[in-house]
């Protein structure tokens, strides 16, 4: 029996779909944490603040979320206008639009 290399290509990624969306689930989480440890001590913005600011500042974007970089201090929010995509990277501390990449 021959099997066709597109159907063992297609039950591979069935195999490795669950795992994928656990590891970004993690980062998601300890991005999180890192977050809330360095709001808690004062030396960050909450991203809903961050958002606050700088969302307005993209108008005819839609905004998809965001990362945080504890070692860098910035957070990097995730845009799309007319299926390019941008990131805000912005300091956590002052709100101050650091780079805008397309």
């Amino acid at each position: 029996m021959r099997t066709c290399p597109a159907s063992l290509l297609a039950a591979a990624a069935i195999t490795l779909l669950p795992v994928i969306p656990v590891a970004a689930s993690a980062q998601s989480r300890e991005d999180q944490q890192n977050v809330r440890t360095h709001m808690q001590a004062g030396r960050v913005m909450s991203v809903r603040e961050i958002e606050r600011r700088i969302i307005p500042q993209m108008r005819g974007n839609e905004y998809l979320g965001f990362e945080y970089d504890g070692v860098a201090t910035a957070y990097r929010l995730k845009f799309i206008k007319d299926g390019q995509v941008v990131w805000v990277d912005v300091d956590a501390r002052t709100a101050r639009v650091l780079r805008v990449s397309r």
